[in-house]
C-alpha cells in the first residue's frame, strides 16, 4: 500500500522545520508588517475623514460668511441708492425753490420797471401837455403853478381811469 521511505520522511521532517523557521522568521514579521500596514491604512482613513468633515465645516463657514458680505453689500448698495435718491430730490426741490425765486424776482423786476414807465410816460405826458399849453396860450404861467397844474389833472385822471392803461 503506502510505502514508507526515508527520503519522504525526510522531506516532511524538513517541512516542518522550514515551516517553523517561517513562522518564526518570516511569518511573524510578515504578519507584524501587514497588521502595521493595516493600521497606517486605518489612520489615513481617519485623518482623511477628519480632514474631510474640517475642510466641509470650513466651506460652510465660507459660505456663511460670504453670505454674510453679500448682504452687507445689498444693504451698502441699498442704502446708497437711498442716499443717491434723497441727493436728488433734495436738489431738484433746491432747483424749484431757486427757479421760483427767480421767477419772483423776475416779476418784481418787471413790475417795478412797468411802474418806471408809467412813471416816465405820465412826465413825458405832463411835460408835453404843458408845452402844448404853453404853446397855446403864448405863455408860461410860473413853473410851481405848472407843476400843480400837472399834479391835480394826474389825480384827476388817475381818480377816473384809475391811472393810464398799459
Amino acid at each position: 500500500m503506502f510505502d514508507l521511505n526515508m527520503t519522504l520522511i525526510a522531506q516532511v521532517l524538513n517541512f516542518f522545520v522550514l515551516l517553523v523557521i517561517l513562522k518564526k522568521f518570516a511569518y511573524k514579521p510578515l504578519l507584524d508588517l501587514m497588521e502595521a500596514r493595516r493600521q497606517r491604512v486605518i489612520s489615513d482613513l481617519e485623518n482623511a475623514e477628519k480632514n474631510k468633515i474640517a475642510s466641509e465645516e470650513l466651506k460652510a463657514t465660507y459660505e456663511k460668511q460670504l453670505a454674510e458680505v453679500k448682504h452687507e453689500a445689498q444693504v451698502i448698495l441699498d442704502k446708497a441708492n437711498k442716499l443717491a435718491t434723497e441727493t436728488r430730490e433734495e436738489i431738484i426741490t433746491q432747483a424749484r425753490a431757486e427757479q421760483e425765486r427767480l421767477i419772483a424776482a423776475a416779476r418784481d423786476q418787471i413790475a417795478r420797471e412797468q411802474q418806471k414807465a408809467m412813471m416816465e410816460l405820465r412826465n413825458e405826458v405832463a411835460s408835453l401837455s404843458m408845452l402844448v399849453a404853453t404853446q397855446i396860450v403864448g405863455k408860461s404861467i410860473d413853473e410851481q403853478k405848472d407843476k400843480q397844474i400837472i399834479a391835480d389833472v394826474l389825480s384827476k385822471l388817475d381818480d377816473k381811469q384809475g391811472g393810464l392803461p398799459c
